[in-house]
């Protein structure tokens, strides 16, 4: 019964041990500076192609003119807006 209670105590020591390794890793560690503004704009230019998708998904089962020419339109200013986002993301 006692080689029992010293594989646990033995397994706690070596899960402590861990904790305490994964705590000095983090703490040494600095965080990857970010600047804010770019972080904005890779989730700007995300949605720009989501909704970019979801327009050509809008054309391709339109068949009403008028709304297929409002379509293109967008489209149109969604490339605009992606091109102008993707250069501040350099």
């Amino acid at each position: 019964m006692s080689d029992a209670g010293e594989g646990l105590i033995d397994a706690e020591s070596r899960i402590q041990e861990r904790m305490e390794e994964v705590a000095r890793d983090r703490s040494t560690r600095r965080p990857a500076e970010r600047n804010p503004q770019q972080l904005r704009a890779v989730e700007a230019l995300e949605s720009l192609k989501l909704a970019r998708i979801e327009l050509q998904r809008q054309l391709a089962a339109t068949s009403h003119e008028a709304r297929r020419s409002q379509l293109a339109h967008a489209l149109e200013e969604l490339a605009r807006r992606i091109a102008e986002t993707s250069s501040l993301i350099v």
